[in-house]
């Protein structure tokens, strides 16, 4: 049998369109790795989320808290695979890696696929969304070129060098933790969410006639409601009390991509009151109220006092219950309303806990954690609201960590081409010696 399969491990390997298959099968399998790696590790707050709903789904209760080692550590491993598959990086060694990384997420994709108890595996962050059947199958087709490349990949050489694979293994995994420290401590350096800058964000479900309303009738003491088809007859004792506007009932993506986020107070949609756009306001976006550190009372407040003075209004939006917002107001004394809305929500707009994002004029004109948000800034300066994010430009500083990394990855293929080209021009002044010192001899 081992002799069998070693037949067939020669023939494939002798055959001319082997070579080929490699390195379209790096390609490929690289490739889904370094965007898959790349997604996430831009957004590691996301696969913290994504991480919490996997423990949750599976009971894992012993990694309850390890979720932000993982939204650092898994993405930094599947970006360094992919680049070192792609380019060749330790033949052997890189698609067994990548295979056992499969042999967990294949059986794990199989179970989601069938019981549905993550409606997204998040494999690609927020940038691409499968359905679970569809990363199943993705899956399954990267391990079948895994199993071939296990056995064919040293048919093909790496790019570099033996120690500059190394080098280059390194630098790729410092990379993608530079970019999780940023999209962690700032915001993600891509925003692959629906609330992005520049987006409009309220209430786009706004009635348009009457039909997009109830009307709330009283008859002996008892209210009901009515379509305008169904309105009742005063003169059968019924009186007009109020008119409520109908929301649709759709989850939170698909109101995150109508850009229709929801803010209740009480139970009562006050969307378009707060996020009113002919006005200007500032968020402070709560996820998890009990978990803010209630250092931050003080400047909140004066946060509250600093945005009524340069035009705008700072509104808290928090998923907590009743009873925490009771008891948040009870030690902080907030000088500034707290309403809810929807945890997924909430977390789609802007990263932290807390976060804050501005709002003008209906538009998301910046966002960022509360942490890397410079209070001091805004209370002591005539800075415009709209420029107190200037110090924070992600799609400049993505470029600043990409360009030093490709422009040393293109550095290190050079000095990895030195070597062979000195040795053989060394040799040819060797072998025109040896002629010369051979005629001279005749």
């Amino acid at each position: 049998m081992a002799s069998r399969i070693k037949e067939i491990h020669q023939s494939i390997a002798s055959n001319p369109f082997n070579k080929i298959a490699v390195m379209v099968l790096r390609v490929i399998i690289g490739a889904t790795f370094i965007v898959s790696g790349f997604v996430k590790a831009i957004d590691p707050m996301g696969s913290v989320y994504k991480f919490q709903e996997y423990i949750a789904a599976l009971q894992l209760t012993n990694l309850a808290g390890c979720e932000l080692v993982l939204a650092f550590a898994v993405p930094a491993l599947e970006l360094t695979l992919g680049v070192m598959l792609l380019t060749g990086c330790l033949r052997r060694s890189t698609p067994i890696m990548l295979l056992l990384l499969m042999a967990v997420m294949l059986p794990l994709t199989y179970f989601l696929a069938t019981t549905n108890a993550v409606a997204d595996c998040g494999c690609f962050g927020d940038a691409f969304k499968l359905t679970n059947w569809q990363t199943f199958w993705k899956n399954v087709a990267l391990t079948v070129g895994l199993i071939y490349l296990v056995f064919q990949n040293k048919s093909v050489p790496c790019i570099y060098g033996p120690i500059i694979q190394w080098i280059v293994m390194l630098l790729t995994f410092a990379l993608s933790i530079a970019i999780s420290v940023i999209g962690y401590s700032t915001q993600p350096l891509l925003d692959f969410r629906p609330y992005k800058v520049g987006t409009h964000i309220g209430s786009k479900l706004k009635p348009v006639g009457e039909d997009d309303f109830v009307f709330i009738y009283e008859k002996d003491g008892r209210q009901q409601h009515f379509s305008i088809d169904s309105v009742p007859d005063e003169e059968d004792g019924w009186t007009f009390i109020d008119r409520k506007k109908v929301t649709p009932d759709l989850s939170p993506a698909q109101k995150a991509e109508l850009n229709a986020m929801s803010i209740y107070d009480n139970g009562t949609d006050i969307t378009d009151e707060v996020l009113d756009s002919t006005t200007n306001q500032m968020l402070l976006l709560i996820p998890d109220l009990p978990k803010v550190n209630r250092a931050y009372a003080f400047v909140l407040n004066d946060l509250a006092k600093a945005c009524t003075d340069k035009g705008a209004t700072l509104y808290a939006i928090t998923s907590a219950s009743q009873q925490q917002i009771e008891d948040w107001t009870k030690l902080t004394q907030p000088t500034y309303p707290i309403y809810t809305g929807d945890d997924s929500e909430i977390k789609m707009l802007a990263r932290g806990n807390p976060a804050i994002a501005y709002i003008e004029n209906g538009t998301v004109k910046w966002k960022r954690t509360f942490s890397s948000f410079p209070a001091k800034q805004l209370l002591s300066s005539t800075v415009p609201l709209a420029r107190l994010s200037d110090d924070i430009a992600p799609s400049y500083q993505l470029w600043e960590l990409l360009w030093p990394y490709m422009l040393i990855m293109i550095a290190l293929l050079f000095v990895n081409r030195i070597y062979p080209v000195v040795n053989y021009i060394v040799d040819k002044f060797k072998k025109k010696d040896e002629e010369t010192q051979s005629t001279d001899d005749i």
